[in-house]
């Protein structure tokens, strides 16, 4: 019986060269993979015809008997034979899933990242301060310098994968790769593994960092320390440590980006009269002007006496909102007073009365 027309199956003229045969192999095989397709019967039916016509010719001694006689040696019904369609997938689809899946992994790998949370006060966030850090971490083992093996001694080529850090079974007609299980995928083992760290290159210790906190720093922000975090694994490169600062709550300011906002209580004397005042700053105290006539919720400033600005120059503002104390209880005199100034008062209301009163007559009509 004749065998099909693979030149057709695969989409490429009868004179097609080897590179033009495995460019339109893989193009077909990816598009009808099984993965790609799951649960569909007629993509899994094509797969196997692509990887059918590919076997054949992709073999220079097949080919030639297919081509001279249109028959495939040692095939039943048309069929081609079962063998050698593994490797087939294997060379083709090297990557496929992503990345090399030949070739043993690098057994130095790169530590992890450490993350050391650090609280500091208002004060010290404005000035800025040195301190220091006892970072509990890995560190490569002093015995064998990292490497993992007795002194003396070295990995050996693993035996079961022959250094290749990965095992091929086969799964229907594909070969499929699976990490070695005996060297974890490395390639390698040690065979007389260090004594103190065990084959891993590095034991859990303490390490004591100096740390500079610029003035300016605001809650959340994080310090890298390159080359401050887990030791490598197996002589693998060391990973960073990220310090992340959180600025307590102040008892009087709060911080609005580099100003430094509280509320200020004043007398209904003081603001309607003016004043002058003893506030806080950061560094202690400091005299603030209350103009005469000072509203309630009004922001008065201090300049450069706010956060300094981290990456740039200069300070922000020490601002004070006005919050207007009424008394609860009153003397007699203070009534008597009070009592005086709303008599006098009464027909010199002010702008916000004013208005509020006429928008009561145009609601009502009276």
């Amino acid at each position: 019986m004749a065998a099909k027309n693979y030149y057709a199956i695969l989409g490429v003229a009868p004179g097609a060269d080897e590179a033009e045969l495995k460019k339109a192999y893989r193009r077909l095989a990816r598009m009808y993979h099984p993965d790609r397709n799951p649960g569909n019967r007629g993509a899994e039916e094509r797969f196997k015809e692509i990887n059918e016509a590919y076997g054949i010719l992709s073999d220079p001694e097949r080919r030639a008997h297919y081509d001279r006689f249109g028959t495939v040696p040692g095939a039943g019904s048309g069929g081609a034979p079962d063998a050698g369609f593994g490797t087939i997938f294997e060379d083709l689809f090297e990557g496929f899933f992503g990345g090399a899946s030949g070739g043993r992994r690098n057994r130095a790998r790169r530590g992890d990242d450490l993350r050391y949370d650090l609280e500091i006060s208002l004060e010290e966030a404005a000035e800025g301060l040195e301190t220091k850090l006892q970072i509990p971490r890995h560190e490569a083992c002093n015995t064998c310098g990292g490497s993992g093996a007795q002194a003396g001694t070295r990995p050996e080529v693993c035996g079961t994968c022959r250094g290749q850090g990965q095992v091929r079974f086969s799964q229907g007609f594909l070969t499929v790769a699976r990490p070695c299980p005996t060297c974890g995928g490395e390639g390698r083992v040690t065979r007389t593994p260090c004594r103190d760290c065990h084959g891993q290159g590095r034991q859990l210790g303490e390490r004591l960092l100096k740390v500079t906190i610029p003035a300016g720093v605001e809650d959340g922000n994080q310090l890298r320390l390159s080359g401050e975090g887990e030791s490598g694994f197996l002589g693998g490169p060391s990973g960073d440590l990220y310090v992340v600062l959180h600025v307590r709550p102040h008892e009087i300011f709060t911080r609005h980006g580099a100003d430094l906002v509280c509320e200020l209580p004043v007398t209904f004397a003081q603001a309607a009269l003016g004043a002058e005042v003893e506030v806080p700053v950061l560094k202690g105290k400091a005299a603030l002007g209350i103009p005469p006539g000072t509203q309630p919720g009004q922001l008065l400033r201090l300049r450069g006496k706010g956060m300094p600005h981290l990456r740039g120059r200069g300070r922000g503002d020490a601002v004070y909102k006005v919050v207007l104390e009424v008394p609860t209880r009153l003397s007699a005199r203070q009534r008597e007073l009070l009592e005086e100034f709303d008599q006098v008062s009464r027909d010199e209301s002010g702008p916000l009365l004013s208005t509020f009163v006429e928008r009561m007559k145009k609601l009502f009509g009276s």
